[in-house]
This record gives C-alpha cells, sequence and structure tokens, in this order.
C-alpha cells in the first residue's frame, strides 16, 4: 500500500471506531431501558411531548453526528486542543449514557434532570471546544444541543406532572 494511502485508511478507521463508541452508547442505553415505551405511555406528560415513536430515528442520527463531528475534530493538528475537546465530548456522552437508565429504569425524574442539566453544560462546552477545531464539527453538534434543550424542558415537565 503507498505511504499516502495509508492515513487515509486510518482515517476511516478512525470514523468506525467513534460510530463504535457512538452507538455503542445507544445499545447500552437501549439495554438499560428495555421498557422505555411502556414507561413513557404511562407517564403524565405535557402536551407539547413528542409520540414515542419519535425518539429512536431522532437519536439514530444524532449519535451518528455525534460520531462524524468528533471524528472531524480527531483529524485536526492541535493535539492538546484535540485532547481537551475529546474529553468533553466524552463527559457528554458518559451524561448521555447515564440519563436513560436514571429516567426510565430507575425512575428517578429529578436525579435525571440534574443529569440531563449536566450533560447540556458539558455538551454546550464541547460545542465551544469544538468550534475553535472545526466549525462543520461544532454545527454537527447543534442539532443534538437543541434535542437536549428540549428534553430537558421535557425532562423538568414530566417531574414536575408525575411526583
Amino acid at each position: 500500500m503507498p505511504a499516502a494511502a495509508r492515513p487515509h485508511s486510518r482515517q476511516w478507521w478512525a470514523l468506525a471506531g467513534y460510530l463504535a463508541v457512538s452507538y455503542g452508547v445507544a445499545a447500552l442505553g437501549a439495554l438499560a431501558s428495555a421498557d422505555a415505551g411502556e414507561v413513557y405511555a404511562a407517564l403524565v406528560r405535557p402536551g407539547w411531548a413528542p409520540p414515542a415513536w419519535l425518539f429512536g430515528p431522532v437519536w439514530t442520527v444524532l449519535y451518528g453526528m455525534m460520531a462524524v463531528a468528533a471524528w472531524l475534530v480527531g483529524r485536526q493538528p492541535d493535539r492538546p486542543h484535540v485532547r481537551r475537546a475529546h474529553m468533553w465530548w466524552s463527559v457528554q456522552l458518559v451524561l448521555n449514557l447515564a440519563w436513560t437508565p436514571l429516567f426510565f429504569a430507575a425512575r428517578q425524574f429529578g436525579v435525571a434532570l440534574l443529569d440531563i442539566v449536566l450533560l447540556l453544560a458539558a455538551l454546550a462546552t464541547t460545542v465551544v471546544l469544538f468550534w475553535r477545531l472545526s466549525r462543520t464539527a461544532a454545527f454537527l453538534l447543534v442539532p443534538y444541543l437543541v434535542w437536549v434543550a428540549f428534553a430537558t424542558a421535557l425532562n423538568a415537565s414530566i417531574w414536575q406532572l408525575n411526583p
């Protein structure tokens, strides 16, 4: 294999790795909340709450965008800033993973709200750090940021409506 092809090939393997991590988090969250649809249906929800079927497709797209964003940042030459940005990307991913079992399996809506507020803050930090390295990567996280902000409001409303 020519030398010039090797780095390009490694870049695609790196993307596959980011996709595996992102969708791995999604899979773990799904395992931790096998009865999420039943729990969601049984909750008193605000009138603006989306239907349960919408969450799967939205999260599928968002996890893919998270992975591509992290991959784009990983390709940047400023290694200390890349490491810092990836650290925050990892923090938000862990908080993302924690939310699903807190909300659906444990039904700890208040604790889940605290987690998602921390997720929102970590994600906003990630967007800022990604912006400094790759504007495209930052833009890829904006729909995720908007969705998490919406989910935060929904979580707060559900916590209030389901004491």
